[in-house]
């Protein structure tokens, strides 16, 4: 055991404190400012990992964890001791690190989202089943499994299915709802598997899909392709797409759309003149984007990013997945010749080198927007603008 004042956080949630040696310690459950004792789980050479195991003096952010799950042990929402309001601002902390030192963009103008909905708004979920064919979620640091009586994040919908399905032959359970259609699916994912005890209109297995209503959109979302985390997740990205997009977006006769999904983006974001081309490996959601960008002059390219034939636009939306574009469809993208290039990253490590790649194919960053579509969790999404050099312009 030892004590420690926690000084700042770390990308993944972890605070950084200092051990009485001088090396850094990353610790689970501990706010920065806080003077906590902690219990080292690992040592390594140079850094060490620990876990608060009571707090000596706490943060004013501090709060008790308001979901019963999670004082059960269940593993998710690891940032519930910290109060909503302090969250956000923590994640565009995590964000200025990691763009200072991966990035080195060390005055990056990284800017605060909308408040967003901290309870019952998530719409999608991946549970595990039980030995009894119940859902529910890992615990922390283990394999078991906790069965909620509810769920602070979930849909109302959703917490339904969670509490009412029994699932067979299966380890694993996809859960989505369309929070404002009232549409709802269940997914076991391994072969074979069933779904038992949920009532009528229940869309079953991997070609099921609900409807969702974005920004008055409908959007078909299958229960094998992406979708964001709620309704008001994807209007949040959206919007902040929208306004890193400015003028040059307003404008743009062609735009592409990499990693476009079911078309989130190319219809709430895209304008409605503009020729899409949407790109994106998923075979089940390049058939919802079909559907989706029905109305729209949309060219669809099932295939990677990194392997796709660079078409000429003036602007590229881009939202990769946790592992950012990386050298390859940066090299891809900047081959569009686009003036601008707005990317949706959901890890700031991936985003801040990302941010270096693009810099160095020409590109230079203006501003981020941090959005906190995963309450009580590190996790983020940060939507930023980027310019060729030779067109930087404030809007």
């Amino acid at each position: 055991m030892e004590i420690v004042r926690a000084e700042r956080i770390a990308a993944g949630g972890d605070a950084i404190a200092r051990q009485a040696d001088g090396r850094i310690a990353f610790v689970t459950g501990a706010i920065p400012g806080e003077l906590v004792e902690v219990e080292f789980t690992s040592r390594k050479k140079d850094f060490a990992k620990a876990r608060v195991v009571s707090v000596v003096e706490p943060s004013p952010e501090r709060v008790t964890p308001p979901c019963a799950a999670r004082h059960a042990g269940c593993g998710g929402c690891g940032w519930q001791h910290i109060a909503v309001s302090a969250q956000l601002q923590l994640k565009r902390e995590i964000v200025l690190d990691a763009m200072r030192r991966t990035g080195r963009l060390p005055d990056a103008d990284i800017r605060l989202g909308p408040p967003m909905p901290s309870e019952r708004s998530r719409t999608t979920v991946r549970v595990a089943v039980d030995a009894h064919g119940r859902a529910g979620f890992r615990a922390e640091r283990s394999h078991a499994i906790v069965v909620p009586d509810a769920c602070l994040i979930a849909h109302p919908l959703l917490d339904e299915m969670i509490a009412l399905g029994r699932f067979r032959a299966t380890s694993e359970v996809l859960l989505r709802v369309g929070a404002r259609t009232g549409d709802r699916l269940a997914w076991a994912i391994a072969d074979g598997g069933q779904v038992i005890g949920l009532s009528g209109g229940v869309s079953i297995g991997p070609d099921s899909f609900v409807t969702e209503s974005v920004h008055g959109y409908e959007l078909r979302a299958s229960a094998s392709s992406f979708f964001q985390s709620s309704p008001e997740a994807a209007e949040a990205i959206a919007s902040a797409v929208v306004e890193a997009g400015g003028s040059a977006l307003r404008a743009a006769g062609i735009v592409v759309d990499a990693y476009g999904g079911v078309g989130l983006l190319s219809v709430t974001a895209a304008p409605s003149q503009a020729t899409i081309h949407l790109v994106e490996r998923s075979a089940s959601s390049v058939r919802d984007a079909r559907v989706n960008l029905a109305k729209v002059d949309a060219r669809f390219h099932q295939a990677s990013v990194e392997q796709w034939k660079s078409q000429p636009a003036e602007v590229v939306l881009a939202d990769p997945a946790r592992s950012g574009l990386g050298p390859d469809a940066v090299a891809v993208l900047a081959k569009t010749g686009c003036s601008r290039l707005v990317l949706v990253s959901c890890d700031p490590v991936a985003a801040a080198r990302d941010a270096r790649l693009l810099s160095d194919a020409g590109f230079e960053f203006q501003f981020g927007i941090v959005l906190d579509p995963f309450p009580h969790t590190p996790h983020l999404e940060l939507v930023s603008r980027f310019d060729r050099k030779e067109s930087s312009s404030n809007e």
